[in-house]
């Protein structure tokens, strides 16, 4: 019999002691109405534990709303104005402090025991005919209670190894969660900028070993679920919080490691061309790309388990060549990591009615156009079978490999402006871009493969180029076409490729004068003017042209201002030092001199210069027969810087000069200079 119900057959004396236990702190109508469930909580283990208290003051709130319901079915308006006024009293007394309201209800209970009791041995002791009777009451009663006590401990117990497992994998989520939605997210945007040019990312090796010990605790506390669920099995009895708990917890642990092996699986190294290091996540068809991928799960016992498939595009656009499956294993990384290296993959493009394209968006052009290259894989590991996908970050897939500059441009885009990893739409409303976005990743693509990104001064340069004039560029937005697309003012190029192709410029042909600061590069002609004005005559400063797309100039306090920008095609033939070094004009006496005497600031152009240039061939050559090799002195080579004005006195002096001597002075001319003095050489020079 319940213990309320035991209390209400008590003797009138009895039940006034009763009436005292309570007061509104724990009214006695909420007793009453809600007998069987107060009588079945824990209320002396909630006393001293603020995380059950807090528990079971909530489960309290919805058993007086069931009581309430049930109370309206009835129509018993008496019964809900109590209900309400309680449960308002115990929101505003007891929300914020549970272990009391437990502690309150435990003393009425005990006191309630107590009084059952005293009464039960009242009456014993009015009926009992012999003294042996009281002895063995007596003794039962003792039993009885120490073997409540025990029931009670052992309840107390169990149910404190379901509450602390239960706020264990409370832990674990939290922990989780800051690993994967946090440092993991971070890393892997991380690795997005660095793709693009960015500072280089973190190594993996210790957010392995963070995810992996995490791993290896869920595991451990499965398995003591599955001892719970052994427990059970041998050993249960009625209101046993082990099979109340047991299975929620079991779902928790499995769903955790699950999450956890999915957020595990990564791109450690994105796809690229080993031919274009500098340019990954751009891809031409027939042309062999890497990539790698990682389980940050670091067990041996999935040492050669795990076998990776590589697809691209499920809409199977590209057939993917070579080695598309591998195994993981911990052999051939350094560090002994869980992964798979793909070296030798190739994508060639299907063919098929609209141009190659299938799914695709045909207002894309090639360029705009991303995909994704996906990994995937089974594991089974004790008992769960998970399956693992990981993708790439879009790339852009070529067939050309002139589409490389608007390629990068893509990815330089995408990468700058958005984390999420699989929005291959994105070109399809391109977002815009600040220019403290844009200038920072501009800067990156000099950084990443020279020694010096670009200046405060040389961004500004280029602000005004692509926005125009304007006092403050923070904060202005640049459209994708504005960037890439539209041909900038009175040019037939657009900023990106004429930017592009001075990327390239210096990349191959004047890097070493970059790294070491020589050429100012990005400069308005106003500032030219304002900082050569007050150097002395013969300073000159080297900066790329804005009239070639991949042209590179000097342009000084001289008596040639300036010169027609050196391009790729010249600076195959001799290096630009040799060039700044050789470059000579014709002076008013017919003597050759060098314009260039101070490079910006005020360096000597031969400390500037001189150490990048050749030694001269071979020495002098003595006179002999003119048609001898011997009759040859020297060949002074100017490259270029021959007066127009000049160009007469230039073609009498060669005709005129000294026996088998010959002055190459053609270069840096416009076209109708260099055809004028051609003609005019052929005509005038001779060898004698």
């Amino acid at each position: 019999m319940a213990q309320w119900n035991q209390l209400q057959q008590l003797e009138t004396r009895y039940l006034e002691q009763l009436y005292h236990l309570y007061s509104d702190s724990f009214p006695m109508e909420l007793r009453q109405f809600l007998a069987p469930w107060i009588e079945s909580q824990d209320w002396a283990y909630a006393a001293n534990k603020e995380s059950h208290a807090t528990l079971v003051f909530h489960n309290l709130l919805g058993e007086i709303d069931q009581q309430y319901s049930r109370f309206l079915q009835e129509n018993n308006v008496l019964y809900q104005h109590n209900l309400r006024r309680i449960k308002q009293h115990l929101q505003s007394k007891y929300l914020e402090k549970p272990m009391e309201i437990a502690r309150i209800v435990a003393r009425c209970l005990w006191e309630e025991q107590r009084l059952l009791q005293t009464a039960t041995t009242a009456a014993q002791d009015g009926t009992a005919s012999h003294p042996s009777g009281t002895v063995v009451t007596e003794k039962q009663q003792i039993l009885e209670h120490n073997l409540q006590d025990i029931r009670k401990r052992v309840q107390v117990r169990l149910h404190q190894i379901v509450t602390e497992m239960a706020g264990l994998l409370s832990a674990m989520d939290f922990v989780q969660k800051n690993l994967t939605d946090d440092e993991l997210a971070d890393w892997k945007r991380r690795q997005q900028i660095a793709c693009i040019g960015g500072p280089p990312n973190i190594c993996l090796d210790r957010l392995e070993t963070w995810i992996t010990s995490l791993a290896e605790s869920q595991l451990q506390i499965r398995q003591q679920i599955k001892k719970l669920e052994e427990l059970q099995q041998k050993v249960s009895y009625k209101g046993d919080p082990i099979i109340q708990h047991r299975p929620a917890l079991e779902e928790k642990i499995v769903d955790l490691f699950r999450n956890l092996m999915k957020s595990a699986f990564v791109v450690e190294r994105q796809p690229c061309m080993p031919m274009h290091p500098d340019r990954p996540l751009v891809i031409k068809t027939g042309v062999q790309f890497t990539n790698k991928v990682r389980l940050l799960v670091k067990f041996p016992e999935l040492n050669y388990q795990l076998k990776i498939k590589v697809i691209i595009d499920k809409s199977r656009k590209f057939n993917i060549l070579g080695t598309n499956t591998k195994v993981m294993n911990m052999e051939e990384s350094n560090n002994g990591s869980l992964s798979a290296e793909f070296k030798h993959l190739t994508l060639r493009e299907q063919r098929c009615g609209n141009g190659g394209r299938t799914n695709s968006d045909a207002s894309l052009i090639v360029t705009e156009e991303l995909h994704l290259i996906t990994f995937e894989t089974e594991v089974y590991h004790q008992g769960l079978k998970m399956d693992l996908e990981t993708h790439s970050l879009p790339v852009v897939v070529i067939s050309n490999i002139c589409q490389m500059p608007n390629a990068w441009a893509s990815i330089l885009w995408y990468n700058m402006l958005t984390n999420h990893p699989k929005n291959v739409n994105f070109f399809t409303k391109p977002p815009v871009g600040t220019w403290d976005q844009v200038a920072e990743v501009l800067s990156w693509q000099f950084s990443s493969t020279t020694k010096r990104g670009l200046t405060i001064e040389q961004l500004t340069t280029l602000a005004e180029k692509l926005l125009g004039p304007c006092v403050n560029y923070s904060g202005c937005q640049i459209t994708w076409a504005k960037f890439c697309k539209e041909n900038m003012a009175g040019k037939g190029f657009s900023f990106w490729v004429w930017l592009d192709n001075i990327i390239d410029l210096v990349k191959k042909y004047i890097l070493a004068l970059w790294n070491e600061g020589y050429i100012l590069g990005f400069i308005s002609k106003e500032r030219e003017r304002a900082i050569l004005s007050p150097k002395p005559p013969g300073t000159f400063l080297l900066r790329f042209s804005e009239s070639s797309k991949e042209g590179v100039c000097w342009a000084g306090k001289t008596q040639i201002q300036s010169v027609e920008p050196y391009t790729k095609q010249q600076l195959n033939s001799m290096s630009f030092a040799e060039i700044i070094m050789g470059y000579k004009i014709m002076d008013a006496t017919n003597i050759l001199v060098s314009p260039l005497v101070y490079l910006f600031p005020e360096i000597p152009k031969e400390d500037a210069f001189g150490k990048y240039c050749r030694p001269e061939a071979a020495p002098e050559a003595e006179l002999g027969d003119p048609c001898s090799s011997k009759s040859i002195r020297k060949f002074n080579i100017f490259p270029c810087g021959v007066l127009y004005s000049g160009m007469e006195r230039v073609c009498m002096s060669l005709a005129e000069g000294s026996e088998g001597c010959v002055y190459w002075l053609t270069q840096g001319w416009s076209s109708v200079g260099r055809g004028l003095l051609s003609e005019n050489l052929t005509r005038l020079c001779r060898i004698r």
